[in-house]
Formats: structure tokens, C-alpha cells, sequence
């Protein structure tokens, strides 16, 4: 639903990937849900309710600010399937703080469902209904460790890199997966982040069945992208 950067380049909405476990039931997982979320969702006609997990790769503002509006939007639609918020440690104090600036209160106030936050550790595999969740810690200045992410279902496989700069584990991440999400910022090496010189020179070391490319920058997108698939909002894939 988001394959943007931070900023929108290209007028695209911040990270946000939706998944669904059944290929007749809506999507009710997110992986990570920027600030944007909440207008991709609606513009992709995804109810927001549905949701009942997110997976949060880092605590910035671009993969988590959506959050708040997601847990408001199911008090005042009088949501009461509770919501399961799976992210790095500290996310349960930074997400209270983000509510509290934002909309003072909201965070202590009773509602019709609850919100419960679970912390990932490196490579400890988590078992979440139909979802095999693993967190593979990289590197990513985000006041928390970030993570990638490796979600397994009976359907199929999908990995997310998350911001990081090269890291090792991303292979491990990645491997034998039908999809790796993959960060694509830069042409050249900007630290925090993946570029496309370095993700061609490590290219044939993934076991991945297919590889796209998002969250890309201005001159990520003026680059010639030719040899990649590239993400955009809206992209539908069927495992």
C-alpha cells in the first residue's frame, strides 16, 4: 500500500504492506504502517478494523506514525477486535509518547479493544495464529534496534529488509523466500541505508524467488532501474 520514502518521493505513501493469509479473505496483517497508512488503506479499500496485526521493523516516523491513527480510528468506528503490535524493543513507550503528543490522553484512554505490544529478538522465530514471524536485527539508526522481517504462512513467504545498511542477515532473511521487499534508497552507499551498487555486487548471493526494490529516493527513482522490479502503491502479488 506504501512503497514510498519519507518524504513521498514520486507522490508515493510511506511503507506499509499488507498481508493476507487466504487468497478469498482481506488482508489483516501490516507490515510496518508509516505515517501515510491510513489514506493508502482507505484508498486501497482495505478496512482499517480488519487489521489485527502489525509488524513494526524500526520506530521511525515513515514505518510506525500511522499507529496512533489506526488505534484512534478503531475507538471512534467502535472496533472490538484487539490489535496485536509486534515491534522492536521499546515500541510500547514510543508509541504511548507518539499518541500522547499528538492527541493528548489518548493513550490511557479505555477502549473497546486492546492493544497488545510484543517485542522482537533477533532471530527468535515468534508463532502468531497462521503467521511464523522472524526478526532479523540490521543496522538502522532508529533510537531501537531495527529489524528485518521474514513472515512464513501455508500460502508462502515473504521478507521485508526494513531500512539497514548492507548486512549479512539480510541473506539469511531472505533465504528461499517467494518475495524479498527489498530497500532500495540510493544509487550509491548512504549510511543507514541499502543502495543499488551494493545490492548488484551481493545480487546473485540471494535465494530469493523474486526481488523488488522500494523505498526508493528521488535519484533512486531518476536512475535507470531497468535491471530491477520496482514496488509501487497498489502493487498486488499472489503466492
Amino acid at each position: 500500500m506504501g512503497s514510498g520514502d519519507a518524504f513521498g518521493s514520486g507522490g508515493r505513501f510511506q511503507t506499509c504492506i499488507a498481508l493476507g493469509t487466504e487468497a478469498s479473505a482481506p488482508p489483516h496483517v501490516l507490515i510496518d504502517c508509516g505515517a501515510t497508512s491510513m489514506v493508502a488503506m482507505r484508498q486501497q479499500r482495505i478496512e482499517p478494523n480488519e487489521i489485527d496485526t502489525v509488524l513494526i521493523t524500526h520506530l521511525h516516523g515513515d514505518h510506525f506514525a500511522g499507529l496512533p491513527f489506526l488505534i484512534l480510528d478503531g475507538q471512534f468506528r467502535r472496533r472490538t477486535r484487539d490489535l496485536t503490535v509486534f515491534g522492536p524493543p521499546g515500541t510500547d513507550a514510543r508509541l504511548a509518547q507518539a499518541m500522547e503528543t499528538m492527541f493528548p490522553g489518548s493513550s490511557t484512554i479505555r477502549r473497546r479493544f486492546t492493544v497488545h505490544v510484543r517485542e522482537h529478538a533477533d532471530r527468535r522465530t515468534s508463532e502468531l495464529g497462521p503467521l511464523r514471524i522472524t526478526p532479523f536485527e540490521v543496522s538502522h539508526a532508529s533510537g531501537a534496534p531495527a529489524y528485518a522481517v521474514r513472515v512464513e504462512t501455508a500460502a508462502g513467504a515473504v521478507a521485508y529488509s526494513g531500512d539497514t545498511e548492507w548486512v549479512e542477515a539480510l541473506l539469511e532473511a531472505a533465504d528461499g523466500v517467494d518475495v524479498f521487499l527489498c530497500e532500495g534508497y540510493s544509487p550509491a552507499p548512504t549510511r543507514w541505508h541499502l543502495d543499488l551498487d551494493t545490492l548488484h555486487r551481493h545480487r546473485d548471493r540471494f535465494t530469493c524467488k523474486r526481488l523488488i526494490l522500494t523505498h526508493l529516493s528521488p535519484t533512486a527513482l531518476a536512475s535507470d532501474l531497468t535491471e530491477w522490479q520496482i514496488a509501487h502503491d497498489g502493487l498486488h502479488i499472489d503466492l
